[in-house]
């Protein structure tokens, strides 16, 4: 999931530099969400270890 934020963010930046601006600005939306959801699973899964671990 971090790769496609990754490359949503690429597509933003491209987008961006070509003067897509619309284009752009939904790109980086995408990847906020992206990376927001891999973060919360990151965070989960960390925890779930944990607890598994005790």
């Amino acid at each position: 999931m971090l790769r496609y934020s990754v490359i949503f963010f690429i597509i933003a930046l491209v987008a961006a530099l070509f003067g897509f601006g619309g284009i752009a600005a939904g790109a980086v939306e995408i990847a906020k969400i992206l990376f927001f959801i891999f973060a919360v699973l990151a965070i989960v899964g960390f925890v779930f270890s944990l607890m598994k671990k005790h």
